[in-house]
């Protein structure tokens, strides 16, 4: 018999120490895979990023020479800083996440809500019709709705100005709820597909034993379903900021409209792109991109502190 903690052997004689290392290297050609991926796709496009933020080009010979490339240190960041445009453009982002993310979590939760209680009818049919938006790809969608903005083409607009309701989805007051509209549009049914999801895997034991305590249907929604569906809404509330902070598409092709107030730097992401592609500062746009990775980061903490908080606090 071996002693306690020797090397020992399994049930079919196979020494331990050569089972650890079988296991071992099935972990890491299973795990192989991921690893490659995560390297080709994050960490080396991010350190490219980092690397290309230190430098910037450098014109010699009043623009008909050549271009030098030459380290500037942190200049790319505290020129993007500095920039007005870019600054504003973490306002319209607070501006719009503080309209999207209230309406997309609250709206998500009551749909999935309403089609989870026993009033519900046709279950299967709205889950299609709501979640259809979202395999209409950002692009198309936006295009979609940009003909549904434009007063020369629009029936909506049409009929609202034949009810008397004018209102111009391009101008500086409209651009944010015409953009937050779209996104909505596109992601509303996505998570409510998530959250429904999450309340058909509660224990219909605990919804019993609340009704039999005499918790009405509302009681029942928000004192029982919602709180032990927490970790789905904290998922679906740490990705929407991501993706807000990532705000891209939708204003690029709202820029495009007759007289619209989206401009081509309207958002950090914009100013980024317009950097690298209409001024060719790809330092600058690489400064840019860290700048708003290092906020989205920041963010996310902030969200996933906060929802620890509150836990802490329950329990």
């Amino acid at each position: 018999m071996n002693a306690p903690g020797g090397s020992g052997a399994d049930a079919a004689g196979h020494p331990r120490s050569a089972r650890v290392r079988g296991r071992t290297a099935a972990a890491f050609v299973l795990l192989a895979p991921f690893f490659l991926l995560f390297l080709a796709v994050l960490v080396l496009p991010v350190g490219y990023a980092l690397w290309l933020s230190l430098f910037t080009e450098k014109h010699s010979g009043l623009g008909f020479g050549g271009t030098e490339t030459v380290f500037s240190g942190i200049g790319n960041y505290t020129a993007a800083l500095g920039d007005p445009a870019f600054r504003d453009g973490f306002l319209v982002l607070a501006a719009y996440c503080l309209l999207y993310i209230p309406l997309l979590l609250g709206g998500a939760l009551a749909l999935a809500l309403l089609l989870d209680s026993a009033l519900a009818r046709a279950r299967r049919f709205f889950q299609l019709a709501l979640f259809l938006p979202h395999a209409v790809p950002g692009i198309i969608a936006a295009l979609i709705w940009v003909y549904l903005y434009t007063p020369q083409l629009s029936p909506v607009v049409r009929a609202m100005e034949a009810g008397g309701v004018g209102f111009d989805f391009f101008s500086a007051d409209g651009a944010l709820p015409s953009v937050v509209n779209i996104a909505l549009w596109e992601w509303l049914g996505y998570n409510m597909v998530i959250f429904y999801a999450a309340l058909q895997a509660i224990d219909r034991s605990v919804l019993e034993a609340a009704t039999v305590d005499g918790a009405g249907a509302w009681r029942t929604a928000f004192s029982v379903k919602v709180p032990l569906i927490r970790a789905s809404v904290v998922m679906v509330a740490l990705f929407t900021v991501i993706g807000s902070l990532q705000l891209f598409t939708e204003p690029l092709i709202l820029n495009k409209g007759a007289g619209s107030a989206v401009s081509s730097t309207w958002t950090p992401n914009m100013y980024a792109y317009s950097a690298a592609f209409d001024r060719n500062d790809y330092g600058l746009a690489a400064a840019a991109s860290v700048l708003l990775a290092l906020a989205a980061a920041l963010m996310s903490f902030a969200v996933t502190r906060l929802a620890a908080g509150r836990k802490e606090k329950q329990t």
